[in-house]
């Protein structure tokens, strides 16, 4: 059987979910989809701080665990999903890796609605957890990465300089068609780390 690993970068509400695997030797993508994760794809619910912030506290706090619940909930039906999919093909997930931002430790709940800016990283931590609780309950180890980090780690790890990894993650893309943006290309990225992990 094949191995493959999967690559997120996740954005309010959303995933771009790259899976890839090795054909003689090289990098080759074998899926790419929009993993959403919420199921009514509203302000309300993709920025769920922002939307608690202007409820009573216990109303909030309910609020955003429910979003939360939502969110893993389909996280690991996509994630399950795609390895019904590959196995069918001969291909079994063997990891997984979630691109994160700088971010800082939030402090707790009351305290981050008091601040816009802890607002705005509650909400992409919200959806990243969805992602690390998913792949920890489909038994797929996760390698988190920085996404900041990702091209010199990508670069040390492979043995190959920055400029090619650009260059050849850009051409996988070319066969597949569009969208092949900065996410598609970063989650690729981020597979191939965790196929080579």
């Amino acid at each position: 059987m094949n191995r493959a690993a999967i690559g997120f970068r996740v954005h309010s509400g959303w995933a771009a979910m790259v899976a890839v695997s090795f054909e003689d030797g090289k990098p080759v993508i074998l899926d790419r989809r929009k993993l959403l994760l919420v199921k009514t794809f509203s302000y309300t619910f993709r920025q769920p701080y922002h939307t608690a912030e202007k409820m009573e506290l216990s109303e909030a706090a309910e609020f955003v665990c429910g979003v939360e619940k939502e969110s893993q909930e389909l996280a690991l039906a996509g994630i399950r999903s795609l390895q019904k999919e590959f196995e069918k093909l001969d291909y079994k997930l063997s990891g997984c890796s979630l691109l994160l931002a700088s971010g800082r430790e939030l402090p707790e709940f009351e305290k981050i609605l008091a601040s816009h800016a802890l607002i705005h990283t509650a909400d992409g931590e919200l959806f990243r957890n969805a992602i690390r609780q998913s792949c920890a309950k489909a038994k797929l180890p996760l390698t988190p990465i920085k996404e900041r980090d990702l091209l010199g780690a990508a670069s040390k790890r492979l043995n190959k300089r920055p400029e090619f990894l650009n260059r050849q993650v850009a051409a996988l893309g070319k066969s597949l068609g569009p969208p092949w943006t900065q996410d598609e290309k970063f989650a690729t990225l981020a597979a191939w780390l965790a196929l080579t992990s």
